[in-house]
């Protein structure tokens, strides 16, 4: 009887047991179905923190979702120790189990910047300096401060940064994306410089850097930058100065108030392509891929002139004649006149 007793007793607890097993299973289910969110809502996972921690950083998004629920769900699935930090977005109706997959395979949020084509250096570190969610670390955010702070082996960081979108996660410090600009701007001039033209009247993949700014500046149409850049190389190599105006401009500093006027012209800077022979000392700007293939691979042409046409675009031409023709119907553009052709 005893016996008997004892086996009851067994068989009972085994069932109690497999019922409790069995209910913990099905709430695990119900918690393992039921959405995180019903919103995209953030959560950080800050550097260091444990996944009790982020099990209580999920919970206080949904309080209805037991921490223990999301702890040992984690350990189950053997992700409490992958989880990485950063910051990430619940998506609206995202469940436990792909919100721990993303976490531990680092989906996070991540920022963009846009870098326009053909700003200057300085440009380019002020829309860094206003960036969302970067960390600054630079005191100074000038172009000689960057350079000496990151330690880059140029003289002058004008055109050393390259333009593009940039996507980063939250935390991305200042010296990151600059470093990272920098590095891209190299790949792209080593690329270029490698695939060059035999014959091009530049020597070094610094003046082709240069020569790429020009172009960069002096047109905004993928089209024409072969043109120009083969205008520039027509000049280059029979001793004609380039006589462009944004290096005039470049060379104006603060001073340029945005009119450009012929005395400007005739005041000497080192930029100054109407007064001076050659490239610029430095780029004028940041160049653009296709900046960078122009200079090295420019358009053949005869032309050695080109102006603004008033459509977007330039009119290419041959001779000063021709030229001078072209800029008198500019003018007359402007001032809303009609030339004939």
């Amino acid at each position: 009887m005893r016996r008997a007793f004892g086996v009851f007793v067994i068989w009972a607890g085994g069932m109690v047991l497999l019922a409790t097993l069995f209910f913990g299973v099905a709430e695990a289910y119900r918690y393992w179905q039921m959405p995180v969110a019903d919103k995209p809502v953030p959560v950080v996972v800050e550097r260091g923190e444990t996944m009790r921690d982020v099990a209580a950083s999920i919970h206080a998004v949904n309080p209805v979702l037991p921490e223990a629920v999301i702890y040992w769900t984690a350990r189950f699935r053997g992700q409490a120790r992958a989880i990485q930090s950063g910051e990430y977005e619940i998506a609206a109706g995202e469940r436990l189990g792909p919100l721990l997959d993303r976490m531990a395979s680092g989906d996070v949020i991540e920022y963009s910047l846009t870098i326009p084509e053909g700003v200057t250096a300085r440009r380019f570190l002020e829309i860094v300096a206003g960036a969302p969610r970067i960390e600054r670390t630079l005191e100074d955010i000038s172009p000689d401060g960057v350079i000496e702070a990151l330690e880059l082996p140029v003289d002058h960081l004008e055109g050393w940064l390259y333009p593009d979108t940039y996507r980063y996660p939250a935390g991305t410090t200042d010296r990151q994306l600059i470093r990272r600009a920098h590095r891209l701007m190299r790949e792209h001039l080593e690329a270029a410089w490698a695939e060059r033209d035999d014959d091009l009247p530049i020597e070094t993949p610094y003046e082709a850097l240069i020569l790429a700014s020009v172009i960069e500046r002096e047109t905004a149409i993928s089209e024409e930058r072969g043109e120009v850049a083969g205008v520039f190389v027509n000049r280059l190599q029979r001793g004609m100065r380039l006589q462009t105006d944004p290096t005039v401009i470049y060379g104006m500093g603060d001073d340029y108030d945005g009119v450009l006027l012929s005395k400007h012209l005739r005041q000497d800077t080192p930029y100054n392509t109407y007064t001076r022979d050659g490239l610029p000392p430095t780029p004028i700007a940041l160049p653009s891929k296709a900046s960078l293939v122009a200079a090295t691979r420019p358009t053949e042409t005869d032309a050695l002139f080109f102006v603004a046409d008033g459509s977007g675009g330039h009119h290419f031409s041959r001779t000063l004649q021709e030229h001078n023709r072209a800029v008198l119907r500019w003018r007359a553009h402007q001032r809303g006149e009609a030339v004939a052709q």
